[in-house]
């Protein structure tokens, strides 16, 4: 088999793979440097958008290149799995974002990325690789719209024509060369709906978002007081905020997930907002046990009760 046969084998292989076990989408990109993206990086992290996440200050160097995280990289599978829900929470109650309905997305991901690199290797032979989700200095929505999955919107969310935007991104990067989808069309157009609808004007101008505005940041990231100057402005957001996607207009193609493990408890869905603040510790374990509310914990779930009760 020639070089250029033994690609295209191999790339069918991966990709058809990867939807049996479960991803809607597989695109691959060539693991280069990404010239465009370091100053961009650079800026806005000069600016401090940041916020207090000091960790995107870390591995700069790694983010722009993925032949720093595996050796001799060639390529980069980008994955991704629809999250979006078939039922709503109650319309009286405090707002969760949607990707945390379900079982924690790292788990459920990376049990897959890795059964997708056993098969690589026990059917195209040694291949060297690792997998990501949200764990490492990888510019994953970048590298996603590389590979032709999507593209990046004035909202900096990856948007996909058939999906929207409610998915998660993951990727393999591994040292096997293959063949590279190409990078689609920027659909956003003239819309400025996501800009218009945040309520703390953290997208700051079309495609930058101050991250350390957003109130994902402040609900989960941050650990110190919520700021005042951001009270009244949160929406009953408890965890995460998906009004910039809410107001996406392709989101309408959005569709409910058949991923088991994203299912929303029941509990959870059912809960009003007296429930939400009268919610104890052993409660909150209980029901968010495997859950994304994880990362905030308790402390910072009520934290951010005390803050949406004072603001009404």
């Amino acid at each position: 088999m020639n070089k250029d046969n033994a690609k295209a084998k191999y790339t069918h292989l991966i990709k058809e793979e990867a939807i049996r076990l479960g991803f809607d989408y597989c695109g691959i990109a060539k693991a280069d440097f990404l010239e465009d993206e370091a100053p961009r990086l650079e800026k806005w992290l000069l600016n401090n958008m940041h916020g207090k996440m000091v960790y995107m200050e870390n591995h700069f160097d790694k983010r722009l290149d993925p032949r720093l995280l595996v050796d001799d990289a060639k390529s980069v599978v980008s994955l991704l799995l629809n999250y979006y829900p078939s039922q709503q929470q109650n319309e009286d109650a405090y707002k969760i974002s949607k990707y945390a309905y379900g079982r924690d997305y790292h788990l459920v991901i990376k049990e897959k990325l890795k059964d997708l690199l056993s098969f690589i290797k026990e059917n195209i032979g040694e291949v060297n690789g690792r997998a990501f989700v949200d764990s490492a200095p990888v510019l994953d929505k970048v590298w996603a719209a590389k590979a032709g999955l999507g593209w990046i919107g004035k909202n900096s969310n990856l948007l996909n024509k058939n999906i929207g935007s409610f998915f998660f991104i993951a990727e393999l990067i591994i040292d096997l060369e293959l063949d590279y989808d190409a990078s689609v069309h920027d659909y956003c157009g003239t819309c400025t709906r996501c800009i218009d609808a945040c309520p703390t004007d953290a997208i700051i101008s079309p495609f930058v978002v101050d991250g350390s505005k957003c109130i994902s940041y402040f609900t989960i990231e941050l650990r110190d007081a919520i700021p005042i100057e951001v009270k009244d402005k949160f929406d009953d957001w408890a965890f995460g905020c998906d009004i910039c996607q809410d107001v996406c207009p392709w989101n309408r193609f959005s569709k409910p997930n058949k991923t088991p493990e994203f299912i929303a408890d029941d509990n959870m869905l059912s809960m009003n907002k007296q429930e939400w603040e009268e919610i104890t510790e052993d409660v909150f374990n209980k029901i968010f046990a495997n859950s994304p509310l994880k990362r905030t914990g308790y402390k910072g779930l009520k934290r951010n009760l005390e803050f949406l009760k004072k603001s009404s």
